[in-house]
């Protein structure tokens, strides 16, 4: 017998066939039975009308409990009105598990049950949704480095030196030496760029805040690319091309899951290059507005102060004015990490870039292009007190050949939570792991 998936069923309209899943939903009309069956690859509706089945079949299907695992047999039906746009006249059922009574129910339950539930809950439409916008997303960067010719590079997950200072990674015991998990992969991909000229890593990182914002999660994905001979302003396009490539690819589609999700698309369709640009000054001039200081005031958020870093309200704020995503550049130095380039013109700046996602979402793309002087990366080390031996390898390639070069972080999570209009980052990762949070 030849199985079919149910995302395969317009091909097979007025046929008989076989199909697999999970019982999702059942409901009954009198002399007719539906369950709703899903396989993974989508749902459609199963009818049992009592004239056509035998009658313990029929009883049968009234007494199913959700989830059980079940083979049909029926004839497809083009419905538009049925999910999916398909429905099975149900002729032969076969139990392959019954399942206990399950925990998640069509009702309302607590976020904290259904992250506790979270290896179940991945069966729920709501986390399927998200789930699928996430892999059309990994494929897509995926696919816009490997179309650009840039080489993946596998950084360590375990390293000998932070790479922003210590207060915000886990420390762990290597045989006897301290070790860390890695908040990043850029420090290990410079060198990588200047033997391939494109690269990029992408896997999971750790930050040890103790953040219980929606837009906190101690571990997360993070895709990185670095490119030799790249300075500020072909970052900027970088990024701009890269989160309007993505974009284009989930509206084209995820069409069913983020229709699902209820999601506005007009926000997402006008993100197209070119995106706006402020410097840090003139986001901060905007910040510190009478008008803007009052919003804050008003909004209980605490107010802006000129030289310090973006909050999430400072964020919405800038955002607020445009209908797409913004590129805030030119930051102080004193509050951005020791490898970040100075301006030539200013060197109490340095030339980096935060992308912010508009409806309140925030950065969704942290970069700059780094230093390529060997003894001035070399003071700025020392400058933050980290210890000089530990970078002495990432030193090294200043000394040979160095390049200007330049890169960027983007968050996966934090994008499919902006494309979703999802409310926090937890949803938008399979098992969430957050300062309170380390089960399932």
């Amino acid at each position: 017998m030849d199985f079919v998936y149910i995302s395969e069923l317009g091909e097979h309209v007025g046929r008989k066939v076989h199909i697999r899943g999970w019982l999702a939903q059942k409901r009954s009309s009198g002399k007719i039975k539906f369950l709703i069956l899903r396989d993974g690859t989508g749902y459609v509706q199963c009818v049992a009308f009592v004239k056509d089945v035998s009658p313990e079949l029929f009883e049968r299907c009234a007494h199913l409990p959700l989830e059980s695992s079940l083979a049909i047999s029926g004839t497809v039906r083009a419905d538009e009105r049925s999910v999916g746009g398909h429905e099975l006249s149900l002729e032969r059922l076969e139990i392959i598990h019954e399942a206990e009574d399950y925990p998640i129910q069509p009702k309302e339950h607590g976020v904290e049950f259904l992250f506790d539930q979270r290896h179940l809950y991945l069966r729920s439409r709501t986390p399927q949704a998200v789930l699928r916008v996430r892999h059309e997303v990994v494929q897509a960067c995926r696919d816009f480095f490997y179309e650009r010719g840039f080489v993946h590079i596998d950084t360590p997950i375990l390293t000998p030196a932070a790479c922003e200072g210590t207060t915000t990674l886990f420390e762990t015991d290597y045989f006897g030496s301290k070790a860390y998990l890695a908040q990043s992969g850029q420090l290990y991909l410079e060198p990588a760029c200047m033997a391939f000229g494109r690269v990029y890593c992408f896997g999971p990182t750790f930050r040890a805040e103790k953040s219980k914002t929606r837009r906190h999660l101690t571990e997360f994905w993070m895709i990185e690319p670095e490119v030799a001979f790249l300075e500020l302003d072909g970052l900027l396009r970088l990024a701009e091309e890269f989160v309007s490539t993505i974009v284009g690819r989930v509206l084209e589609r995820c069409a069913e899951p983020l229709r699902f999700l209820k999601r506005d698309l007009s926000v997402l369709e006008a993100t197209r290059p070119p995106f706006p640009r402020l410097t840090y000054e003139e986001a901060a001039d905007l910040l510190t507005a009478p008008e803007a200081q009052a919003e804050m005031v008003e909004a209980g958020a605490p107010p802006f102060v000129r030289g310090s870093d973006l909050g999430a309200f400072d964020e919405t704020l800038l955002t607020r004015r445009y209908d797409r995503p913004v590129m805030v550049t030119h930051w102080p130095a004193d509050i951005k990490a020791f490898y970040m380039q100075p301006a030539d013109d200013d060197p109490s700046k340095v030339l980096c870039v935060d992308l912010l996602a508009p409806e309140g979402y925030g950065e969704i793309i942290g970069g700059s292009q780094r230093i390529h002087d060997h003894d001035l990366l070399l003071s700025r080390i020392r400058e933050h007190g980290l210890p000089t031996e530990a970078f002495q390898w990432y030193l090294d390639v200043r000394k040979y050949g160095s390049v200007p070069h330049s890169g960027f972080g983007m968050g996966i999570e934090r994008l499919v939570t902006w494309l979703c209009g999802i409310p926090h980052l937890r949803e938008a990762i399979p098992y969430p792991r957050q300062i309170h949070r380390l089960y399932p």
